[in-house]
């Protein structure tokens, strides 16, 4: 639900930009990315081609999408950090 919340945020946003309305502060679409909407916000970057110039928004979303990334993956390797830290703790104490 983050995800489709901040790509509409995108959305909105390019259209006030167009029409010269109320703009929603960067600040807060990176607070939506970061908070779990990355996938949205690069959607909507991306397919609306929205802030896909704006430095440093950009370098800045890249790295919350990186941070997911790598949050995705130790989550999903995470039972094998925990057979390969028993199996230390095991042999230290032995």
């Amino acid at each position: 639900m983050i995800n489709i919340a901040t790509f509409c945020m995108f959305w909105w946003d390019k259209e006030a930009a167009r029409e010269g309305h109320w703009r929603i502060p960067e600040a807060r679409l990176l607070g939506l990315a970061l908070i779990g909407g990355s996938l949205g916000a690069v959607a909507g970057q991306q397919l609306l081609r929205h802030k896909t110039r704006k430095e440093p928004f950009r370098t800045e979303l890249m790295q919350i999408l990186a941070l997911h990334i790598f949050a995705l993956i130790a989550w999903l390797s995470s039972p094998l950090w925990k057979e390969q830290a028993l199996a230390l703790a095991g042999q230290l104490g032995s």
